[in-house]
Order: structure tokens, then C-alpha cells, then sequence
């Protein structure tokens, strides 16, 4: 299939990217270089309706945003080729293209990993990043090992596609012995996420179910044991503050003095009244708890 020559207006995003063209007017090739420096996770681009607009068939040349929808780029975008090490994340759920887990600087190639967004490739190619990664042949996640696709960054309809694929195959193999599901992302952070871990090594899945239950059981102690210390160290605070006492028999006293809500020590002082035990903080959230991991991975020409 030839090239797909630009209909938009060029440079589509002259501030952040520059394409370079190399070859002949008939075959030419492309890659794109990165004009601007951003830290882990920062936004690139937006994958904006327009210029984008739906595709009504996948190409070799449209981006894959859902399990049976897919958009052309109709910009500068499409000239961002693959890699098994990739600078950028194209994160179809937010329609952001933001920098990889390393950040971003001034004369980077701009690069993402195909299957992160393509089940199925259009056109499959062999990758020629020269990588220690390289993950070789490029068809799309659904002919890739979860071994392939360990470490990288995957949609969340590429995901679901994986899982659904595996508990098929488990099935199949007589090996599924409880549920379970294929995750995989990054923090910053700084706000950042998309609430995923790493992906499931092997098959083994009845081992599998009892590690993560292990793991449930330990870190539900670990939240009752800081839980337990929180409210031990809110009722000592309580019981050796003054201010909740009425400084005569030593007796807390949680009335208001004057009828909006303080408490006096007796010499004249309104304290805040304690905070209600349901508004307590009950111990620390399953994100403070939780730890999150993630890689990434020259390259194929998409146009």
C-alpha cells in the first residue's frame, strides 16, 4: 500500500514536533523528533475530534481506541513510528498522547509501542529497533506471549482483549481455578495513573490466586494495624487535652460553652470540640498502601 500523503495543513504541531522526511517523492519514509522536554507521564498531545474523526475500517495508518473503534489521526501524529522502547504513551481512554516512564527531551524520537493500542495489525512488520527488547515480529497484542507484552504499557480494551484470551485458553487447558485479570500502567506521581499493575507472568493460576490472596491478607492487617494506632493516638490526645475538660473534676466535657460547637477548659478558653468519630480518619488509603510499576520499550515507519 502507498504512503499516505498529508492532508492537513503542515507542521500540524510545530511547537512539540518535527517530522523528517526522507526518500523520494513516490517512497518516502518518515520519523518525528520531539521538540520540547517533559517529565515522566507529562502531556504531549490531545487526541482531539478534529482532527481526528472515525475510521470506518482499521489501516495500517489508524490508531485503535476501543475494541471495535478506531480513529485516523489526520495530523502530524501519524508520523510518530513503533518501538519496543517507546517515548510516548498513546492513552486511548483519555485521549491523551503523553511522554513515557523516562520523560521526554529536546531531540528524542518520538515512539510508541503499536500493540499498546492495535489487536490486530493492518499491515504486520518485522521491528528493527535493535533493542535488547525487541520484541521481533509486530502483529498486534493478539499474536504476542504476555511474557512479550511484560513490563509495557496496554490500553485498556488491549487488556481486556489479553484476559480474555487467556481465561479462553486456561479453559481450554483444563488450569482456571478462580478468576483473575491482566493489568499493567504507571504513576508519576503527581497525580497521573491509570490504575493498573504488571501482567500476570504464567498460566499457573491456581498459584497465582493464592499469592494475591497472601498478599490481600497481609495488607489488610497492615491497614487494622495502622487503623488501630490511629484511634489509640486520638483517644490519648483527647484524654490529655485540657480543653476537653471542664477544670474542676477532670471530667471531659464536650458541651459548648457558648452554643456553637467549642468546648471550655474552664478559664475562659473555647476549643474546637473533637472531631466525631465517623469523620475520624480511619488509616491509610489503599493508594498510600499500594505500590505501582511499569517500563516501556528503531523503529517501523507507519506512513
Amino acid at each position: 500500500m502507498a504512503p499516505i500523503k498529508p492532508h492537513w495543513v503542515q507542521p500540524s504541531h510545530p511547537d512539540i514536533q518535527q517530522v523528517i522526511v526522507t526518500g523520494n517523492a513516490e517512497e518516502f519514509t518518515t520519523k518525528s523528533i520531539s521538540k520540547i522536554a517533559l517529565p515522566p507521564f507529562g502531556l504531549f498531545a490531545r487526541l482531539d475530534f478534529p482532527p481526528c474523526t472515525p475510521a470506518p475500517v482499521p489501516t495500517y495508518a489508524t490508531v485503535q481506541i476501543g475494541r471495535d473503534k478506531h480513529i485516523d489521526l489526520n495530523s502530524d501524529l501519524l508520523y510518530i513510528n513503533h518501538s519496543c522502547e517507546p517515548s510516548l504513551i498513546f492513552d486511548t481512554s483519555s485521549m491523551l498522547v503523553i511522554a513515557g516512564p523516562k520523560g521526554l527531551k529536546p531531540g528524542d524520537e518520538l515512539t510508541f509501542f503499536y500493540p499498546s493500542t492495535e489487536w490486530e495489525m493492518a499491515q504486520p512488520f518485522d521491528c528493527l529497533c535493535g533493542a535488547p527488547t525487541c520484541r521481533g515480529r509486530i502483529a498486534g497484542a493478539r499474536d504476542m506471549s504476555l511474557k512479550q507484552l511484560e513490563g509495557l504499557w496496554l490500553n485498556r480494551h488491549i487488556r481486556d482483549l489479553l484476559e480474555e484470551r487467556e481465561r479462553d485458553r486456561a479453559l481450554k487447558a483444563g488450569k482456571l481455578f478462580g478468576n483473575y485479570t491482566l493489568s499493567n500502567g504507571y504513576s508519576n506521581g503527581n497525580g497521573y495513573t491509570n490504575g493498573n499493575s504488571a501482567l500476570l507472568p504464567t498460566l499457573d493460576l491456581d498459584q497465582t490466586v493464592l499469592a494475591l490472596r497472601e498478599a490481600l491478607a497481609q495488607a489488610e492487617k497492615v491497614v487494622e494495624v495502622a487503623r488501630s494506632a490511629i484511634t489509640s493516638y486520638a483517644v490519648s490526645c483527647q484524654d490529655d487535652d485540657s480543653t476537653f475538660r471542664n477544670g474542676k473534676n477532670g471530667k471531659a466535657d464536650g458541651r459548648a460553652a457558648n452554643g456553637s460547637g467549642s468546648s471550655s477548659n474552664g478559664n475562659g478558653y473555647d476549643a474546637p470540640a473533637p472531631t466525631p468519630p465517623g469523620l475520624q480518619r480511619r488509616g491509610p488509603t489503599s493508594r498510600e498502601l499500594a505500590g505501582e510499576e511499569g517500563g516501556d520499550t528503531s523503529s517501523r515507519v507507519r506512513a
